[in-house]
């Protein structure tokens, strides 16, 4: 594939409005637009020729380690697709690709469909903030508008680790610096470590992957750090059993006292499609950490937390299921979409009865 053929498909995306692209050998180039995969009519790929568009795409350091490690993932400023981000594999020895559009802007509040309740969590001083879900759900949008919310707010240092970095930020009130791992630093632990060095009041870690990483992410949260992350986990409860699981014996009890004391707040969400499926919609569960929260975390009840949700309304917490029930009912999404996407099927359709 030459780079202009590359160049025209990215502009294509872009004027699509698709979310990613991907170029896989043997198949014809294919976007996601409206989380569905939509396969061109163009020619099918070759491996030669996605062999040569690597080429062209990678340093030569790049180059090297994506020899070494058959993996990479790395983000490029591009003339007609602003910020992307590039991820890179092999297939039977042939190297393919998935480009992810991260877009030259950071969209408000209600045009991402977040609620209000998100915006309290980027004024708090200190305290960890997750943000979980599946792949594609928005999870990096929502931490960028987080970013970009304390950015224009607070005279602070916000430092970011980052692979890659997706949304670059401009100072405004605040001074933002991103590290990007592989190219500004080795690992997320290690720079997570170092930033606690940095005189920072914001630590924004693009993920959190290993016990390492957490502990010392929940260190910073509790000596007066506000800490924001991601995490892969499908609902709150799960995301903090992946936490807490990473530990065992006297370790897993002090990761338990650590987060029932620094825990602010978790937003699981997921992008689902619209009832016209003209776009995708945003569907969340969140949690806000009040006493009985931290008690239920402090006793390892963490099976009681939908019953905690549930009734925490007030303090704006949302189950899953009672925000799909909220869109059906403002016709945002359909009553299949809801039942399908609910935690609990059956108590859904029961509501709408």
């Amino acid at each position: 594939m030459s780079k202009s053929k590359f160049d025209w498909l990215l502009a294509k995306a872009v004027e699509l409005q698709a979310s990613d692209l991907h170029l896989i050998a043997g198949v014809s180039p294919a976007f996601r637009i409206n989380g569905e995969i939509v396969i061109t009519s163009t020619d099918v790929l070759s491996g030669t020729g996605l062999a040569e568009i690597t080429g062209d795409l990678l340093t030569p350091a790049q180059a090297a380690r994506f020899d070494e490690e058959w993996e990479l993932c790395i983000s490029r400023l591009h003339e007609h697709a602003g910020r992307i981000r590039i991820t890179l594999y092999k297939r039977n020895g042939i190297p393919e690709l998935s480009v992810r559009f991260c877009g030259d802007r950071i969209p408000g509040r209600e045009e991402l469909g977040l609620p209000e309740k998100i915006d309290d969590f980027a004024r708090r001083p200190h305290g960890l903030i997750l943000i979980t879900g599946p792949t594609g759900a928005g999870k990096t949008t929502t931490l960028n508008y987080l970013v970009n919310l304390i950015n224009s707010e607070r005279r602070c240092k916000i430092i970011t680790i980052e692979d890659p970095i997706e949304f670059v930020h401009e100072n405004q009130r605040a001074i933002v610096v991103q590290q990007e791992v592989q190219t500004d630093t080795r690992s997320y632990s290690r720079a997570l470590i170092h930033a606690l060095r940095q005189d920072p009041d914001v630590i924004v870690v693009g993920e959190m992957r290993d016990h390492e990483a957490i502990s010392t992410a929940l260190t910073a949260a509790e000596t007066g750090h506000l800490v924001l992350a991601t995490m892969h986990s499908p609902d709150v409860a799960h995301a903090m059993e992946r936490v807490i699981g990473l530990y065992e014996g006297s370790n897993q009890r002090q990761v338990i006292m650590q987060l029932s004391n620094s825990l602010q707040g978790i937003i699981a969400q997921e992008l689902i499609p619209s009832a016209d499926r003209a776009k995708r919609v945003l569907a969340y569960e969140m949690l806000v950490a009040t006493g009985a929260v931290r008690n239920l975390i402090r006793e390892n009840h963490l099976h009681m937390l939908d019953n905690v949700i549930q009734t925490g309304a007030r303090d704006g917490m949302v189950l899953m299921d009672t925000c799909l029930h909220q869109l059906y009912c403002k016709c945002l999404i359909s009553y299949d979409t809801a039942v399908s996407h609910a935690r609990h099927p059956e108590r859904l359709t029961e509501r709408f009865t």
